[in-house]
């Protein structure tokens, strides 16, 4: 295979052939905070376990239509506003470089221009992008490369850098570390049509090159990650361990020897409060996944509960509609989910290894409606989407809960929460 050789010279980026490097990676900056009037007004249940301050910013997006849950974080000196989509399943924060690039599909003034600070490849952060037999490639500029593969088949080819990041702890300080992150000049949306507007991709996964690792590692927030995303759209983010509910959650231990996947279990799929006999799962919690998706055996087991329960109810299986891979249509066009939840029992998935540890599915958090009105099952079979035997926990059933990924207690937790309260004051929204 070929890889894409580059370096970063005097402010441009110079291409030149290169050798291909899977380095499983994904980009690195920072987040956009709250001022605290926001969060003693509208958070106050939300209360510190003693992990010191957060950094809070809002979520825009949607499971449906949209596909993608953002955040708008700022970089640079004088700092400028990139869209990012949150993505727990990827190593690295990266943007689009604004150089002469393939595939880039933002306007000229939303992509993020170099300045001579390519990352050394013998700093930590590009070893940290590193795995067996897929160490960057040594070239004369020294500088690490990366190239990015994601599940969909979409790819980011790009160089690290370094630069500021500006924001806002919850305690009202204010920050500007220096931060690592890709800069991409080698897309490949997958063939999505139309491709996504995003800036590009925030990672967030348990890996030192994370921003949120860095943060930690420069002693501004514990390493911590939170979201709630609301069913109706939007929610929060947050990094450090200050808006961890004190109580209410739900906890299960990170496998080890996840490669920096926030994966657990095993667990056993219930429906309708009673065991499915589909037993012994390991799950992954991705946000950069906006269904959830299952192994074939497991997705077959599911869909078979599903249909046999519905029998005598007053839908028909919709094959016109290919939205997703099952649609069912009724009597008149479905206005929402709340049209056909009677229709349908909850899952949830019970984890074994912990006390109390369920993971509560209700029909809101894996149906959608479509555009023609009919219900579709946001729970796919991802052998055939190329996943093979792995099951994926995505932003659907994430919906209307407040997710922890705590990687210093290796730990996920969750609880069930109104992730889109309307603040108090909207300035709170406005730029630091």
């Amino acid at each position: 295979m070929e890889d894409k050789k580059s370096s970063l010279v005097s402010g441009s980026l110079e291409i030149r052939m290169p050798v291909l490097l899977f380095v499983s990676i994904l980009f690195a900056i920072f987040a956009v905070s709250l001022s605290d009037k926001f969060l003693t007004a509208d958070w106050e249940q939300l209360r510190s376990v003693g992990f010191g301050p957060s950094i809070l910013f809002p979520v825009k997006g949607n499971v449906y239509p949209l596909g993608h849950f953002t955040v708008s974080v700022k970089i640079g000196n004088p700092p400028k506003a990139f869209e990012l989509d949150i993505d727990t399943g990827s190593d690295l924060t990266w943007v689009q470089c604004d150089v002469q690039c393939i595939g880039c599909t933002l306007p000229r003034d939303m992509l993020y221009k170099p300045h001579n600070n390519a990352v050394s490849r013998e700093d930590p952060l590009c070893a940290a992008l590193s795995s067996p037999g897929n160490a960057p490639c040594k070239k004369s500029n020294d500088q690490c490369d990366y190239e990015v593969e994601y599940a969909d088949h979409g790819s980011s080819i790009g160089v690290l850098v370094k630069d500021l990041a500006p924001m806002r702890l919850t305690n009202g300080q204010l920050i500007n570390p220096n931060l690592g992150f890709g800069c991409g000049y080698d897309q490949d949306d997958g063939g999505m049509q139309p491709p996504p507007s995003v800036a590009g991709v925030l990672g967030l996964s348990s890996s030192k090159a994370t921003i949120v690792s860095q943060l930690s590692d420069l002693g501004h927030v514990s390493n911590v990650i939170g979201h709630c995303l609301a069913g109706l759209g939007g929610g929060f983010l947050f990094f450090g361990g200050g808006l961890v509910p004190s109580s209410g959650m739900s906890w299960t231990p990170i496998l080890r020897n996840s490669e920096g996947k926030y994966s657990s279990g095993p667990a056993e799929v219930y429906f309708g409060g009673k065991a499915g006999g589909i037993r012994g799962l390991t799950l992954t919690f991705d946000s950069g996944s906006s269904y959830t998706y299952f192994n074939s055996q497991v997705y077959g087991a599911v869909e078979k509960l599903l249909k046999n329960d519905l029998k005598g109810q007053p839908l028909k299986l919709a094959p016109d509609d290919k939205t997703l891979e099952l649609c069912w249509k009724g009597p008149k066009a479905f206005k929402s989910v709340s049209d056909v939840r009677d229709f349908f029992k909850p899952l949830a998935l019970n984890f074994k290894n912990s006390k109390n540890a369920q993971f509560q599915i209700p029909p809101e958090a894996y149906l959608i409606i479509s555009e023609f009105g009919n219900v579709c099952l946001g729970i796919l079979d991802g052998t055939k989407e190329g996943l093979g035997n792995v099951n994926l926990i995505g932003d659907i059933s994430m919906l209307n809960k407040i997710v922890v990924y705590d990687n210093q207690r290796r730990q996920i937790g969750w609880a069930p929460q109104n992730c889109n309260p309307p603040p108090r004051n909207e300035a709170a929204y406005g730029d630091q």
